[in-house]
């Protein structure tokens, strides 16, 4: 998908351009946890120093952010698309999806910093196994002998600004998508606008449910175990699937595949 839309006359669109950013945080987020995920499987053991684990708690906290702001700005894409065709083209320019695309990542790196600060600076006793495939938060924060409520505070307030107010734009954006595809009058014309955002709308399901399940649901109710699958579910599964969603029955996919493989 990364190599596919530069050299691809026919998919620089905006909505490729989005996913081709979009894949490259699925990569990067997995790349940031499987190899070292795999040296333990493969060892039975596994050696990471803490500056390597504040780093790789950094690099993973950011790229859900940065993820949480692509398909908000996928969205807003699709309602653009959708609700105001017209003016698609005049609105949706290249300039706007650059200056998009650099916000989105700006804006997902900077609030992980502050917390990964904050987790430089905590004391640690003897305590230093952490019961988990990667440096996630909370097991991270198990480790810790002093006071951890200002990493908490600023963890949780930094994840809510970055996950529920895009996740509310996107609620919004659909509520507007949905209304104006019903005010379609003929049937093809609603199954052509829908499945224009129909992938998109999987992909947001898929991963802000997965989302929502690991951190929204209290530690205390969930076990270790199923921790432990629904992050592999949530860093592995969902970035594999993404660009399999987004491919898959999409006609400008594959005859992009077929003029490159020509």
């Amino acid at each position: 998908m990364v190599g596919l839309v530069p050299v691809v006359s026919h998919l620089h669109t905006p909505m490729y351009f989005f996913l081709s950013n979009l894949s490259v945080s699925d990569v990067l987020i997995t790349s940031d946890i499987v190899p070292n995920m795999l040296r333990i499987l493969w060892t039975e053991r596994g050696n990471i120093s803490v500056s390597s684990c504040i780093l790789q708690f950094y690099i993973f906290g950011s790229l859900t952010a940065l993820e949480c702001l692509l398909l908000t700005v996928m969205s807003y894409d699709r309602y653009l698309a959708i609700c105001n065709p017209l003016r698609y083209s005049s609105i949706m320019t290249s300039g706007l999806c650059r200056n998009l695309i650099i916000f989105s990542w700006i804006a997902g790196f900077t609030p992980t910093f502050p917390v990964a600060t904050c987790l430089s600076k905590l004391r640690f006793c003897h305590r230093n196994t952490i019961d988990h495939f990667f440096c996630d938060l909370a097991p991270f924060l198990n480790l810790a002998c002093s006071d951890v409520s200002t990493v908490k505070l600023l963890a949780f307030s930094f994840s809510f600004l970055v996950t529920f107010f895009p996740f509310l734009f996107i609620i919004v954006s659909y509520v507007s998508i949905i209304h104006t595809i019903l005010r379609i009058k003929s049937e093809k014309g609603r199954q052509k606008a829908f499945s224009t955002c129909s992938s998109h709308l999987a992909v947001v399901s898929l991963y802000y449910g997965t989302l929502f399940i690991l951190y929204g649901v209290p530690s205390k109710q969930q076990s270790l175990d199923t921790n432990k699958i629904l992050s592999l579910l949530y860093t592995i599964v969902t970035p594999f699937l993404n660009p399999v969603i987004y491919s898959f029955k999409n006609q400008e996919i594959g005859r992009a595949v077929a003029k490159i493989l020509k």
